[in-house]
Order: C-alpha cells, then structure tokens, then sequence
C-alpha cells in the first residue's frame, strides 16, 4: 500500500512536549497539549508552577530568517519594557528548534506565557489603555525596517485579489467591488505621506491577553513586517467595529483607543483621514492570506463566505466615508 505524503501534519503533544522539556529548562512535570491549529500551531506547556506557550511554525509558512528576525524584535520590544509575549531561550541560549515533520522541516519558538484571558468586548478604559501600548510599539519601530514583508499597495491589494480570484470568479459583485476599492484605496495612498516603520498587523482582542487588573500582554507577532503605522491603528478600529453593533459605543471606544494611542504618538489629520482605507487594505490582505492558506481551513472559501467577508468590509466602508 502506497504511503502517501502530507501537506500538513499535527505533532504529537507528547512526544513535542518531551522533546522541548528535555531542551529546555522547564520543570519536568511540564506537560504538553495542542490548544489551537490555524496559520501555526500553538500548544500549551503546563509545569507545576509556571506556563509557556509553543508555536510550532507551519512548514514552508515562515522561513527561518523570518523567525529570526520576530525573534529580534520581540527580544528588543523586551528590552524596552513593552507588554508583550517574549521568545524563551532553551539550554544552549538557541530560541529556535527544528522538527523534521512528515510534511518537511517545521520550527518551533517557546514563548513565555500572558497572564489573564481574551477579552471580546473591551470597556473605554482598557482600549484608551492599548492605545497606549500601540503607540508606544510605533514609537520604538518608526523608521525601523526588517528582513520581512513590506505591506503597501501590492502585497495589501493587488497580490491578495489575485489569491482570491484562484477561488472566486471576477465576475461575483463582491470581487468587482473589491477590485475597484483596491484601485481607490491604491489611488488615496499615493496622495498622502504616512510614518512607517515596522507594524504588527494583528493587533486585536484575538491576540491580547487582559487580567482582572486590566493588565494587557499583546502576542502573536506572526505578520509583523513593514509598512505605514497607521494600519494597525485602523485594524484595532475596524475591529472594535465589527464586535460592537451599538455604533455609539464603537465610537466612544474608537476614540478611547485613538486618544490613548495619541497620548504616546501623535497621529497627522492626513493618518486619521486615511483610516477607513487602512482598515478595508488590511481586510483584504487577510482574504488573500486565506485563499492563499487554503489547505488549513478550506470551510471559509465559499461564496457564501465572500459575501460575508465583504459586506463587512462593505459597512466598514460606508459608515466612515458617509458621515
């Protein structure tokens, strides 16, 4: 019988967990348990008294000069007291470990573990508060590059449409609509001149953990890259915007979240202007990431889905270019 080969393959959480524990200096009572699959895979390394959390990088996902490179920045983010998930050394001080999986050479990075739980609705207070921690990453990465991707009008727009057109056809309302705001999103950020430096592009209740004490630790620095700072900043709006459907309540948390952020680092009115088109070049990244990663969920790649996808994006659209 032929044995046929993987694209994708999910590691034992026992053996992982012995392999990492004897490279490692963690307690050996530590044990091992997947806890998500998705881009990467994230198991939880549990010891009597202390927790850490293992990404095991999807083959052929993140190069290992990628991961050297988030390594860097999470590690200088680290020296500069910021509230993140940082990458934990092993015996040798080495920080990445490789697996020959099935499927070809897999990576793994131990990170240490944030406290507290994901909050979906986060009150004023809290969000004027990640502002703040926003602001204060953009400040130590403006005018900073890395060896990663540079997000702009090609890699944001027009590669992610092409992605996208593999599975949907150009002619479906949602993927004319998507082409034309690609153009007029192409066409608003030729005319302004916004910061850049190096962005997370996934900052938001998803991948921050929030204590009782109201305590936030932001993790998951998978997409981070380069490209104007004003795309995070939009991405946490729109996200706000899509959980609240009492508007009134977005907006006041909306702009909690700006003032905090511009507490730390002021924004240009041009940057404000352009945060309707940030957060729509953003959203359309991430379809194209989905189409592209088709292999690790192929459920969300329907029409049906598309419709959804884009009427948010759609609403997002309407309700700030409108008022």
């Amino acid at each position: 019988m032929k044995t046929f080969p993987v694209t994708r393959s999910i590691l034992s959480a026992k053996e992982l967990g012995e392999f990492i524990t004897s490279q490692y200096n963690l307690e050996q009572s530590t044990q091992c348990s997947l806890f998500r699959t998705g881009m990467n895979h994230t198991y939880m390394l549990s010891g009597n008294s202390d927790k850490h959390v293992l990404r095991s990088y999807c083959h052929n996902w993140r190069s290992k000069q990628e991961i050297e490179e988030e390594i860097t920045l999470l590690l200088s983010l680290k020296e500069n007291k910021l509230n993140i998930s940082y990458p934990i050394p092993d015996k040798t001080g080495s920080y990445i470990q490789k697996i020959n999986a099935p499927e070809g050479i897999r990576y793994a990075v131990v990170f240490s573990f944030a406290e507290g739980g994901k909050v979906r609705f986060i009150d004023e207070d809290t969000c004027h508060y990640i502002g703040t921690i926003m602001g204060k990453f953009h400040l130590a990465a403006e005018n900073k590059t890395v060896n990663r991707i540079h997000y702009n009008s090609q890699t944001l727009v027009d590669l992610p449409y092409q992605y996208a057109n593999a599975f949907f056809s150009n002619e479906l309302p949602e993927m004319e609509y998507l082409k034309a705001l690609g153009e007029e999103i192409k066409e608003t950020f030729n005319k302004v001149h916004l910061k850049e430096g190096i962005v997370h592009l996934d900052m938001w209740y998803d991948n921050m953990a929030i204590t009782d004490k109201k305590e936030v630790t932001v993790f998951d620095f998978d997409f981070f890259g380069n490209g104007p700072l004003i795309l995070d900043v939009a991405y946490f709006c729109k996200h706000l915007f899509i959980i609240e459907a009492d508007k009134g309540i977005y907006n006041k948390k909306a702009k909690a979240f700006i003032n905090g952020y511009q507490s730390i680092n002021p924004l240009s009115q041009q940057e404000l202007d352009i945060i309707p088109y940030a957060a729509a070049a953003v959203f359309i990244f991430y379809l194209g990431v989905q189409s592209q990663r088709f292999d690790w969920s192929n459920i969300f790649l329907s029409e049906n889905y598309l419709k959804m996808y884009v009427g948010r994006i759609q609403s997002w659209m309407e309700y700030h270019t409108t008022k």
